[in-house]
């Protein structure tokens, strides 16, 4: 049952990714991020690891991709003809990675013969239930000062960003002429 859930994250993932390059509307390309976003959250819970799960959803989809999506409309981006089309170039990459992908979903007839695969697998203690605490109380002790510094430095820059945007929506063309009210000259 694994695989198949595997098998559909995977599958979902290089076709969206593929979509990320190819489609030539950029809203449409971050709407097609945001779908292989959510479905390499799906691989890590596959995994057992639900922290990395939830910080790629917050993080990824809900920090970057906005990131993204606020940065085209203030650019007012538009469709572009000027460009090739996308998809040879997509099909020319995505062959041999699909070769690859079919060659490691079969799993190589030669390590289930000898029986190395199992001595691979992990076993139920590798797998810690309290990771998250684990991270947190790292994070908040060792690594707080860093953490600290880090979130300022991102408030700076989101800060710097708004007074940017914001000067230069607030400017007056230069090319048209000043608009006197009545009377004032």
């Amino acid at each position: 049952m694994s695989h198949l859930f595997f098998g559909y994250f995977a599958v979902m993932i290089v076709a969206t990714s593929i979509l990320v390059v190819a489609l030539k509307n950029p809203v449409y390309s971050a709407l097609s991020l945001l779908v292989m976003f959510f479905h390499v959250a799906g691989l890590f819970v596959t995994l057992h690891a639900e922290f990395l799960a939830a910080v790629q959803i917050i993080v990824y989809a809900g920090a970057i991709l906005v990131l993204y999506l606020f940065v085209v409309m203030i650019l007012n981006v538009k469709q572009d003809d000027r460009y090739h089309s996308q998809w040879r170039i997509a099909g020319f990459v995505c062959v041999p990675l699909l070769i690859e992908a079919m060659v490691l979903l079969s799993g190589g007839a030669g390590s289930r013969a000898t029986g190395t695969r199992a001595a691979h697998a992990p076993s139920a203690e590798a797998i810690a239930p309290d990771n998250t605490l684990a991270i947190g109380q790292t994070l908040f002790s060792t690594y707080l000062f860093p953490f600290e510094v880090a979130s300022l430095v991102l408030l700076v820059a989101m800060i710097g960003a708004i007074v940017l945007a914001k000067r230069e929506i607030g400017e007056p063309d230069s090319a048209s002429p000043m608009v006197h009210p009545k009377g004032a000259e």
